[in-house]
């Protein structure tokens, strides 16, 4: 007898069809991958089909699938480089499911907003446009929600300054805070590890 989860990855098989780019089985998670360009019916679909109904959107987030250490090769290393993650609950048939959607411009990260469908993603998208650039179109507050308004850059991304590019202080002669460029050395931490001789019986 299947399992619950591969029940849903053959009905999701069933119900989209070619606008599944990609559907994985993975330690019992589903994971569905589709276009920017099927996003919004795909999702739309997802939460009304009353054989999937997923009503409740936990969390979106954002993944920047760029490599970032020498010899590192991501598994999406030769695709886009961001995407946008929502973790989905059906209620009503116990299940949950991952819809993954890359940006097709990493330059201009832009993707639909799904904010008519799930109204609870609306920080959730303001916090994956603050922290790693991404773009919702039809979003109808999408600012800053975590950084400064004047904030330069989005600090999630992989190859963001661990330091920043600008760092605030008080000045007192113009009794004000003021941005200037960072002064600190860019460094690299290295944990240093103490131990007693002889540690472990050796």
């Amino acid at each position: 007898m299947s399992s619950p989860n591969q029940q849903l990855c053959a009905l999701v098989n069933q119900i989209f069809g070619d606008r599944v780019k990609d559907l994985q089985y993975c330690l019992n998670e589903v994971t569905l991958t589709v276009g920017s360009e099927d996003y919004l019916h795909v999702a739309q679909t997802l939460k009304t089909h009353p054989d999937l109904a997923f009503e409740q959107l936990m969390d979106l987030c954002g993944v920047d699938y760029s490599d970032y250490k020498p010899g590192h090769e991501s598994t999406f290393s030769s695709g886009p480089r961001f995407a946008a993650v929502s973790h989905l609950l059906s209620v009503v048939h116990n299940w949950r499911i991952r819809l993954r959607v890359f940006a097709p411009d990493d330059e201009m990260p832009i993707l639909p907003s799904v904010c008519s469908i799930w109204s609870s993603v609306n920080w959730f998208e303001r916090e994956a446009f603050d922290l790693f650039g991404l773009i919702f179109e039809g979003h109808e507050d999408l600012r800053r929600i975590l950084t400064d308004y004047g904030f330069i850059g989005h600090p999630f991304r992989k190859d963001f300054p661990l330091s920043g590019h600008v760092e605030m202080r008080y000045d007192s002669e113009q009794s004000r805070v003021v941005y200037q460029a960072v002064t600190i050395e860019p460094r690299e931490n290295t944990p240093r590890i103490v131990r007693e001789e002889h540690y472990g019986g050796l």
